[in-house]
């Protein structure tokens, strides 16, 4: 509440599916800091609750996590994130786009097909987000984003050099996930329609290339030579 009695506007629900995942459970700790409540699903309800206390350990019990199926996290929540792998991206959009209308998806995947991760492979939709659009139809606003960004970043509070290209099928929806962006303590960047996705997830497998040869966990990617005015 603000000092003249006037209550703050209450923050997001933000649905992370796939959240067991290291990448996911970086981006719920990230975002619960900030003060979002954060559900976390999974196609293992009992992986959720676990994975869910475990990132309030980590945040010291300052926010709302909650553990659940990724469909209920998808119902329950205002912005859902995907960070599951790329072999279960249509099967999970899939059970959960019944309650996606309205919504906006953030899509986090990469269509990596091992072993030949540090080589572009997309998708006949021509990346994992136009796939994404694909499946969950109209009435979505499906975004790009965050796939530059290690894991290992994301779980300690250090300050993050790489910065984050966002795409999507709206400015407004990349407004609004750059905000996020933000609130997870990075600097985002509008980088145009859903279509400038496969640059994003191509560059993942660019970027896995040269840590492997530089023997570096921690490539990524900074914005040189332009004002940041969103």
């Amino acid at each position: 509440m603000t000092t003249d009695g006037i209550k703050e506007p209450l923050l997001l629900t933000i649905a992370v599916l796939g959240g067991t995942g290291k990448e996911g459970k970086g981006l719920a700790y990230r975002w619960a800091k900030a003060g979002y409540k954060v559900l976390i699903g999974s196609r293992s309800e009992e992986r959720a609750v676990t994975a869910a206390s475990e990132i309030m350990e980590l945040a010291e019990g300052s926010t709302s996590i909650v553990g659940t199926s990724n469909h209920e996290a998808a119902q329950l929540a205002d912005i859902v994130v995907l960070t599951v792998p790329f072999a279960a991206h249509r099967e999970t959009l899939e059970s959960v786009k019944d309650v996606l209308k309205g919504k906006t998806l953030i899509d986090v995947t990469v269509p990596l097909v091992p072993p030949k991760v540090t080589k572009v492979q997309m998708p006949s939709a021509g990346s994992a987000a136009q796939e994404a659009k694909e499946i969950v139809g109209e009435g979505v606003e499906v975004v790009a984003a965050f796939h530059s960004i290690s894991h290992e970043h994301l779980l300690k509070d250090d300050y993050v050099e790489s910065e984050v290209l966002v795409t999507g099928t709206s400015k407004d929806a990349r407004a609004e996930v750059i905000k996020l962006v933000e609130a997870a303590g990075l600097t985002g960047w509008d980088a145009g329609p859903i279509e400038n996705s496969v640059v994003l997830e191509g560059l993942t497998s660019v970027l896995i290339y040269i840590n492997k040869q530089s023997g570096s966990t921690h490539a990524g990617i900074k914005i040189t030579g332009a004002s940041n005015k969103q």
